[in-house]
This record gives C-alpha cells, structure tokens and sequence, in this order.
C-alpha cells in the first residue's frame, strides 16, 4: 500500500475497462460511493467493539462485510443485479426513521442521494472491490495512507476538469484556522465546504483541546458544513468520519444559497466561518431573487460574502478566500466591502502570490479577516512572499503551511487593537477613511516595493490590447492623413 498512486492507477485502469464509466469524473465517483461504504462498516466495526448498543443503519445483508469483503463472492451479473436493484434502492430510501440510528441513515441517504453505480461489469466490479479490500481503516498506518490516497484523489478531481472550487492547499487551510484559533465549544461553519478542508482542520486544531468523551461529543456538534455538489459532499462525509466524527449530521447537501437571505436569524448565526466560496461562476436564474435588491447579483462570491456577514454572530471571526477581483470590483463588490468596513472590523487581508492554486488556476487570490461587530479603524496589507528560492508554485512544489511562520510571527492580538503591529517589507495599512475615499477599492500594491515588471497573464493581455488599440489608432490617423493628401492632389 505505499505506492498511493499506483493504487488509484490499478483501479482507475480497471474502470476504464468498463464500458458503463465515462472519463475521469465518473471513475472518481465510482471510486468514492465504494470508499465511503468500505470505511463506513470498517468504523462501524471499531464502534460495536467499543459500543454494547450500537446498530447500524444498515441490514446486515447490505453491510460490506456481507456483500463485498469475500474475494471469492458474488461477482458478475448477481453481483451487478444486487448492487443495482438493492442495495442502492436501499441505500437512497428505506432506512431507519427513528431515534438515533436514524442520524446515521439520513447521513446516508444524503450521500447517495445523486450517486450512481457507473460500472456496468460485475466481473470488472468484482476486481475493484477485491482491490479496496486491501485496506484496513481500523489500521492506523492503513489510514494514514488513505489520507494521502484521498490527496490523490482531490489532485484527480481537479484534472477531471471543472472541480477547482472542491480543493483549497492545506497551507492555506491550516493557517486561516490557525488564525481564527477556534475553541472547543465554538461553531465552525464552512458554507460552501466542498471535500471538508477548513473542517477537518478545525477538527485537527480543536482536538488538542479534547480531555473526555463529553469534549469528543462537544466537538462533534461544533462542525458544519453545506455542498450543493454530490461528488465533493460524499468526500467531505468520507473526511469527517475518518476525522473521527462517526455521524457528520452537521454535514449537510444542498445550497447555502438557495435558504432567502431575511430568513437566516438570530439562531442561524455562528461565531467562526471559513470558507473558499466558489468565484467566477454565475449562480442558477432566481438565486440572485433570495437577496436583498442592493445586494443583488448572479455572481455566486459576492451572494456568499453577503451571507457570510449575516450569518456570523457579534464578534464572530471569519476569513475568506477572494480573487483580486472583489478588492477592486465596484457595483455589487463595493457595497459589500462598505458593509465589510462599516459594519465589520476588516483587519486583516494577507495577499497570496501568484500560483497558490496552480496549475488549475492562476487567477490572484487573498484571504480577508474580519470579526463582525466593530467598523473598521485600519485595514492591514499582508503581502506573502515567495520563500527563497521558489519562484513560483506547482502540483509538485505546492505553498506549505511553514512559510506562514512570518505572518505568525507579525500578527499579534486582535484585543489590543493590534498594537504590536509594525510596518516591514511585506505589511503595510490603510485607514478606513482613505478605503471609503477610494471608493471601497482594497487593491492596494504594495508601497515598500518599486513597481515591477508584471508577468501576470491578465495583466499582460490587458497591456497588449491597449497597445494594439494604440497602434490601431496610429493606423487610422496616417491613412486619414494620406486620404487627404491624395485628394489635394487629385
């Protein structure tokens, strides 16, 4: 089991002997309904050792270790027939209503609720299952190893195509909720938390915490989660029960969006958010509708900053990624940045280098940091270097959580307004006075650093247009001139 990839590359090449499964993306789902029930019944293992009155949600006939954990069982069509017309009919629908086994099967269901069976060979199924059964997730080095196969998997996404808001870097993760330094009995919700990231941090840091299964259960209610999408939401489910949270029911499918803004109260509100919202995309017609009209827009960024502000308690902490584009952006952008100013203390936004989320997008990102309650006094610039040596980052050479050392080092405290915060190569502040008399634009360079050479692609492109609109217009003035000369001379 150490070679990670050569393991996902077995199955993967299996599957694409199958005719049922169209590319990547459909492998890679195949590959996780089959995961999620494996390490579902191994954990359910671990707890009936442990627990005298633990039942599963599921009947004993559609647990894997009936239906799957024999190399020599059911294969071809029986195998196919019983996956097909029982246990996903099952696993969709009819299973426990009530007390607490039913957590569990609503769990369930939720994750099958847009699954599907792809494969359309039980034989081919057969050597799948035989090949995930060489796991052991009771086994500490075994799961240790599924972390890195889950990685794997995530980095597979993300070539699939279409899947880059599933993953955020795991530097950018660690540190944001290191930052926000959330305690135990605290919420940490992730309103659009794809494959679960931000929570399982928070699970990581919260943990350290932990002195007694009364602490474990305070734990485990603390974290949710919303993903609209099947495939990041079952992985996510998948993260949280190897996370040690045996029935993420605070994990929830759908769209945070799609509740009316007015309707989030008092009760909906949380002390900490961290989030990656998905940017650049447009939200689904009337989603714009559930927003107030001066907060309206199909931009699906821009509807979750506003969200987020509404739904974070008084002083609640947040941080958020954003690309370059909301810190300029007017319209719809500025009026949320004046709400982030005024109604927010926005102390901090840390600028990513170019090349965080590379090689799926090269689109300038940053993480803002604001604690709601208080209106902005300054807003503090962190522009992350390079480390030396890296000129730019790769699927290979990704950020690491250790280049964050210096932003640790400068923060300080946010009670004492900051006060041992100094001005240095990479931080610089603006006053909330001179953001408002900008027009709420944040897109500040930085001041400490002579203007150099740009060789970002957009910027780039947006220099070369200019120049040919130059030229262009160069063109036209000296063919007006030689008209004219031609028809003084005629």
């Amino acid at each position: 089991m150490s070679n990670v990839s050569g393991v996902i590359k077995s199955i993967q090449d299996i599957m694409r002997k199958d005719v049922g499964v169209d590319g990547d993306a459909q492998r890679i789902s195949q590959l996780v309904w089959m995961f999620f029930l494996k390490i579902l019944d191994d954990r359910e293992a671990e707890l009936e050792l442990i627990d005298d009155e633990f039942q599963s949600p599921l009947p004993e006939h559609m647990r894997w270790r009936s239906w799957a954990a024999d190399r020599q069982g059911d294969t071809g069509e029986k195998l196919l027939d019983f996956v097909n017309l029982q246990l996903f009919p099952k696993l969709k629908g009819d299973l426990p209503a009530q007390g607490e086994v039913a957590k569990r099967a609503q769990v369930i269901r939720d994750v099958f609720e847009d699954t599907y069976n792809y494969m359309k060979s039980g034989t081919l199924l057969r050597q799948v299952i035989n090949k995930i059964n060489e796991i052991d997730f009771n086994n500490s080095e075994d799961r240790h190893t599924f972390g890195a196969i889950y990685e794997q998997v995530l980095k597979d996404l993300q070539s699939a195509g279409n899947a880059g808001e599933f993953y955020t870097p795991r530097a950018v993760t660690k540190f944001i909720i290191d930052r926000l330094n959330p305690q135990l009995n605290e919420v940490v919700f992730d309103p659009a938390c794809g494959t679960g990231g931000f929570l399982t941090c928070a699970i990581e840091h919260k943990r350290k915490l932990v002195q007694s299964t009364a602490d474990e259960e305070v734990l485990r209610a603390s974290i949710r989660g919303v993903e609209k999408k099947s495939l990041p939401h079952m992985l996510c489910i998948t993260n949280m029960i190897l996370h040690g949270i045996d029935t993420p029911s605070g994990i929830r499918h759908g769209n945070t969006l799609a509740r009316a803004y007015a309707d989030h109260t008092e009760k909906d509100r949380v002390p900490v958010i961290a989030t990656n919202p998905p940017f650049g995309g447009m939200e689904e017609d009337g989603i714009e509708n559930n927003f107030p009209s001066h907060l309206r827009t199909r931009e699906t960024a821009d509807l979750f900053m506003a969200l987020i502000i509404r739904l974070l308690k008084n002083n609640g902490r947040a941080a958020v990624v954003l690309p370059d584009g909301f810190l300029f952006g007017d319209g719809t952008k500025a009026t949320l940045k004046q709400n982030l100013i005024e109604e927010c203390n926005l102390h901090t936004i840390v600028r990513l280098p170019n090349g965080v989320f590379a090689p799926y997008t090269g689109i300038k990102t940053n993480i803002l940091f604001f604690t709601k309650g208080t209106p902005t006094k300054n807003v503090w610039f962190y522009e992350h270097p390079y480390p030396d040596g890296v000129t730019s980052y790769n699927k290979t050479k990704p950020m690491r959580f250790e280049e964050f050392a210096e932003e640790q080092a400068w923060w300080g405290d946010e009670a004492d307004g900051f006060r041992a915060r100094l001005e240095t190569e990479q931080a610089w502040k603006i006053s909330a006075a001179d953001v408002a008399a900008r027009g709420y634009n944040l897109d500040l360079k930085n001041p400490h650093k002579p203007e150099g050479i740009s060789h970002d692609p957009d910027e780039l492109l947006t220099a070369y247009a200019a120049q040919q609109a130059g030229i262009q217009s160069l063109r036209d003035q000296l063919k007006g001139i030689l008209a004219d000369a031609l028809a003084r001379k005629a």
